[in-house]
């Protein structure tokens, strides 16, 4: 047997890391600018999350969700509190793909209705219903397909009213910040008229912080700039800095009885105890603060680089948008400088390095940017 290849691979192992370091198996050492997707929120192997997770596994490592975990609880207080959503309900699952999946079926059992709305160059995962919402036909197989989703364009607040004065939608969903499209920002005033709308159509509203989320852009949620409350909100990713968990937070006006929604992984005990150090960690070293602080850096750094057309993102999610001609940067960046980055189409770089990353570490990155554009001038 084979395996299976998720994606085309970089032939690079990192077999070890520390904060915003990664080391493969010849003792090479990298720079992560990327988090493995967004994922790594408090850094590799941070101490008090390694020795969380392995107090926790000498005790108990799972049990079922037929009986009470108090770990659950616990988790359910600190994200609450950390989030400004202490009185949310939290449904825990084990990724981004099924926290959307539930928020969008919870969406239909509350409203009595089927139909969703989405936006253009929209990435909310690969299970059926998530998929459904996604604006990539590439990754839908036939029996993804549905009539019942439409996409619209991003920051027309027109063609929202349009479709949701048709009365049968049950959601529309939108990401804090789209990330596979390539760093797109809802405006703060869209999203301040969306939810106003939803609210006068009777319309849930989910919003997808799988990626955008978890202090990344500098406040807890990206959608927290527009000063909204939506209906639901999902969360993965940096939720469990690389141990799999997520989860949806769901606002005390909708209704969820026991068994609606259901997992046998999500919620188990050391996904929780991951969760838990995260937020630990994130609270003790200020990390909201640095994801703000090191993005305006490396942005400001980087805004009169003559390859670069556009610059976009908040906090430690940030889009380079590339000139003809420099789409190679990143892959050079990977084998000529060490340095790992994402990508979202070829002219776009993503960042979405640990959120405790430090300028010294921005400046290496800067550093070799620049070198790189210089060479390719």
């Amino acid at each position: 047997m084979i395996n299976f290849e998720v994606y085309k691979l970089w032939p690079v192992e990192p077999v070890k890391g520390s904060g915003a370091k990664l080391w493969d198996k010849d003792g090479k050492e990298y720079l992560d600018m990327y988090g493995g997707h967004a994922v790594i929120s408090i850094g590799h192997s941070h101490p008090l999350y390694v020795e969380a997770i392995r107090s926790q596994v000498e005790k108990l490592g799972f049990y079922s969700n037929s009986v009470e975990n108090s770990l659950q609880s616990k988790l359910a207080q600190k994200l609450g509190k950390i989030s400004g959503y202490p009185d949310y309900s939290l449904f825990l699952c084990n990724s981004g793909a099924e926290a959307n999946e539930n928020a969008l079926k919870l969406a239909s059992f509350h409203t009595g209705k089927s139909r969703i709305l989405a936006f253009k160059g929209a990435f909310h995962g690969r299970t059926s219903g998530a998929v459904a919402a996604t604006d990539n036909p590439m990754i839908r197989a036939p029996f993804n397909r549905s009539s019942k989703v439409t996409f619209i364009p991003m920051n027309d607040i027109s063609l929202v009213e349009k479709e949701l004065s048709k009365g049968d939608y049950a959601a529309v969903i939108i990401e804090g910040i789209q990330g596979v499209a390539g760093i797109i920002l809802p405006d703060d005033k869209f999203l301040l008229d969306l939810k106003r709308l939803c609210e006068k159509t009777r319309v849930m509203l989910i919003i997808d912080e799988v990626q955008s989320g978890y202090g990344r852009t500098g406040k807890f949620f990206a959608h927290q700039y527009a000063g909204i409350k939506p209906d639901m909100i999902t969360t993965a990713k940096g939720m469990g800095n690389g141990f799999p968990i997520g989860g949806v937070l769901i606002s005390p006006r909708i209704a969820a009885v026991a068994g609606m929604l259901g997992t046998t992984f999500g919620g188990n005990h050391l996904a929780c105890t991951a969760a838990i150090a995260v937020i630990d960690v994130m609270e003790k070293e200020k990390l909201m603060g640095n994801s703000i602080k090191i993005g305006e850096y490396i942005i400001s750094s980087l805004k009169d680089s003559p390859s670069i057309k556009e610059l976009r993102g908040r906090g430690l999610m940030i889009g380079i948008v590339l000139k003809e001609g420099y789409e190679k940067i990143r892959e050079r960046l990977l084998f000529q400088k060490s340095v790992f980055t994402g990508s979202a189409g070829s002219n776009v770089i993503r960042l979405l390095p640990p959120l405790n990353i430090t300028k010294a570490e921005a400046d290496r990155f800067i550093k070799a940017f620049k070198e790189l554009e210089a060479e390719i001038q």
